[in-house]
C-alpha cells in the first residue's frame, strides 16, 4: 500500500477560513470538513465544467457548495432530513436578496408585536412575566431533546417565531427562512454547547431570537447578492434525501466523474444529537418512532442505531482484518468485565460499519465513469478499550476487494486521543478503472 501526503494545507485543517463563511456559514453541522478540502481534491482530480461530482454522505453540503462555487455539478445523498435540507437550501441561489430581507423584517415585526402582546421583548433582561402560559414542545417531541437543550422563554419565543412564519409564509423564501432560525438558535439561544460531543452548557434563562434570526437571514441575504451580481454559475447541485448504501445504485449509469466525501467514523458519536433541537423545532422529528426511523437508515457506525435484523455485516463476513478486529474488541470486554448492552455490541458495531461501507462501494461501482477518482476522509478511532481501529486502511483494502485502484492514503490531519498515541485523519484516494 502506497501512502501518500499531497494534502497539506498552510491554515489549520479543519477551520472554516474567513474567505469561506459565504454560504458555508448559514448552517453548518459541527463535524463537517472544510470547505478548502473539497477544493484541495477538485484541483487533483482536475474536475471541470460538464463533469459531476458525488458526496454521498453529503450531511450539510460543503462539496456542492464548493461545486457550484466552481460551476461543477453535484449531487449529495443524506439519510439525516435536517443535513439534507440544509443542504438543498444552501445550493438554493434563486431568491433575490434583498426581497428575502424584506421579507424576513416583515414576519419579524409580526412576531415582535405577538411578543409584547404576551408582555415579552426579545431583549434579554426587559420583559416581565407573560401574560399567557409560555408555549411549549410536545411531549413527545420534548422526549427526543438533551434535557435542558433550551429554556423556557428562548423556546417560547422561537415557536412564536415559527408561528408567524407559518401565518406569513412565502414559498420563495420559506425554506431559507426556517434555516437561519435553526442557525440562530442552535447557535445563539439554545443551551447547546459543541466539542467533540454536544452537551448542554449553563443554562440562559433568555436569550434574543427574533433579532438573531433576523441577523441570520441577512447574512443570507448579503450573500445571494453577492453571488447574483457574480453570475449565475453553471453547476447544477441536486440533494437527495435517502440511504448512501442503497440509493447509489439509482444514479444513472457512469454518470459521476468524482467523488468527494466524509462518512461516518465508527465510534460512539450518535450523529443524530448533534442536529436533533432544530430537527425537533423544524418537525423533522416528532417522536420516538420517527427517530428510530431515521437512525435505520444511516450507515451504522454507533452503538444506538444497532438494530436487531441488521445484515451489512455479511458485506465483510470473508475479510480476516475486520474479523480479527472485532474478536479482539469482544476479548477486550470479556477481560475487563464489561457487560452494559452498548459495550456488548462494540464487536457488531465494528462489523456492521465497514460492512455496511462495503454495501455502499459496491452499488456505486455502476454509476461511476471509467476512471472516476474517490476521495473518502476518515479518521482512525480508539473509542471501543482503546483498541485502534485504522479506518482509512480498512476502508482501502475494501474498496481493493471491490475493484477499485487504492491511489494513496493522505494525511489530513491528527488528533488527540484520550489516551495513547494520536489518531489520524485521512483521505483515501481510490481510481475506478
Amino acid at each position: 500500500m502506497t501512502t501518500v501526503t499531497r494534502y497539506s494545507p498552510t491554515a489549520p485543517a479543519n477551520r472554516l477560513l474567513a474567505p469561506d463563511r459565504g454560504v458555508h456559514d448559514w448552517y453548518r453541522f459541527v463535524l463537517a470538513f472544510p470547505p478548502h478540502l473539497v477544493r484541495a481534491y477538485l484541483s487533483r482530480f482536475a474536475v471541470t465544467a460538464g463533469q459531476c461530482v458525488l458526496d454521498p454522505f453529503c450531511g450539510t453540503g460543503t462539496t456542492l457548495v464548493e461545486c457550484r462555487k466552481a460551476g461543477v455539478a453535484s449531487v449529495g445523498i443524506d439519510a439525516n432530513p435536517m443535513a439534507h435540507f440544509a443542504g438543498r437550501v444552501k445550493t438554493d441561489w434563486r431568491p433575490a436578496g434583498a426581497e428575502l430581507l424584506a421579507h424576513a423584517r416583515m414576519v419579524a415585526a409580526a412576531a415582535t408585536a405577538d411578543l409584547a402582546r404576551d408582555g415579552l421583548e426579545d431583549t434579554p433582561g426587559t420583559s416581565g412575566d407573560p401574560g399567557i402560559p409560555l408555549r411549549e414542545l410536545s411531549a413527545d417531541a420534548t422526549a427526543l431533546l438533551l434535557k435542558g437543550s433550551i429554556s423556557p422563554l428562548p423556546l417560547h419565543k422561537t415557536l412564536l417565531l415559527l408561528d408567524s412564519l407559518g401565518r406569513h409564509s412565502d414559498s420563495r423564501y420559506t425554506d431559507h427562512e426556517r434555516l437561519a432560525l435553526a442557525r440562530a438558535v442552535v447557535s445563539g439561544a439554545s443551551n447547546l454547547r459543541f466539542g467533540p460531543e454536544v452537551g448542554v452548557g449553563i443554562p440562559k434563562r433568555d436569550a434574543p431570537v427574533i433579532g438573531l434570526w433576523l441577523s441570520a437571514v441577512q447574512a443570507m441575504s448579503e450573500d445571494l447578492v453577492t453571488l447574483q451580481e457574480q453570475g449565475n454559475r453553471s453547476g447544477a447541485a441536486q440533494a437527495l434525501y435517502g440511504d448512501s448504501r442503497t440509493l447509489v445504485a439509482t444514479l444513472p449509469p457512469q454518470s459521476v466523474d468524482a467523488v468527494i466525501t466524509s462518512p461516518p467514523y465508527p465510534n460512539e458519536k450518535d450523529y443524530t444529537r448533534a442536529t436533533r433541537l432544530e430537527s425537533v423545532l423544524l418537525g423533522f422529528i416528532n417522536n420516538r418512532s420517527e427517530l428510530r426511523t431515521l437512525k435505520q437508515g444511516l450507515l451504522r457506525s454507533n452503538t444506538r442505531n444497532v438494530y436487531k435484523g441488521d445484515t451489512d455485516d455479511q458485506w465483510i463476513a470473508a475479510f480476516p482484518q475486520i474479523e480479527q478486529l472485532a474478536t479482539e474488541i469482544e476479548a477486550r470486554r470479556i477481560a475487563l468485565g464489561k457487560t452494559s448492552g452498548f459495550e456488548r455490541l462494540y464487536s457488531t458495531v465494528t462489523r456492521l460499519y465497514f460492512g455496511g461501507m462495503a454495501r455502499h462501494l459496491a452499488a456505486l461501482r455502476p454509476a461511476l465513469r471509467p476512471g472516476a477518482h474517490l476521495a473518502y476522509v476518515v479518521g482512525d478511532q480508539a473509542s471501543y478499550f482503546r483498541i485502534p481501529i485504522r479506518t482509512g486502511r480498512l476502508l482501502g483494502a475494501i474498496a481493493q476487494s471491490l475493484g477499485y485502484e487504492l491511489i494513496g492514503i493522505d494525511l489530513f490531519r491528527t488528533r488527540q486521543a484520550t489516551a495513547g498515541d494520536p489518531l489520524r485523519e485521512e483521505v483515501v484516494v481510490l481510481r475506478w478503472p
